[in-house]
């Protein structure tokens, strides 16, 4: 049984992040149509369908640009988040000036008073008070 199996899965795609991803949608679905309505439990049969026609497929190449895609949006996004978190944090000790010439963002420490910034990218020099 075991080599049945291996032999019907040699050449075909398997599992990846986004099947993974879309079973965790699958599973969300599901939930919500026992506590909502029955358009969430077609909405996660159909996502089930797109998980094994992806699982099942020969067409390697395609399956592989699709997971790239869906793990560029997924570091795109988390690289947002953690850039987001890092200027919270930063936030209490620093003032994040942005230089009106380049637009390149310039992070000056807090209670030094009025001083004058210059911009590393640039070169201009703009008054601010940290």
């Amino acid at each position: 049984m075991r080599e049945k199996l291996y032999r019907f899965m040699q050449g075909r795609y398997g599992n990846d992040q986004l099947n993974r991803f879309l079973l965790v949608i699958m599973l969300i679905c599901v939930v919500l149509s026992m506590l909502v309505s029955n358009l969430f439990y077609f909405a996660g049969v159909a996502i089930l369908i797109i998980m094994y026609v992806r699982m099942l497929s020969k067409n390697r190449y395609k399956r592989a640009s699709e997971n790239e895609v869906y793990l560029r949006i997924v570091n795109k996004l988390r690289f947002f988040i953690e850039r987001q978190k890092n200027r919270m944090l930063q936030r209490k000790t620093h003032h994040i000036y942005t230089c009106p010439t380049c637009k390149q963002k310039i992070r000056i420490p807090r209670g030094k008073g009025k001083i004058a910034v210059r911009c590393p990218k640039c070169g201009t020099e703009f008054i601010k008070h940290s």
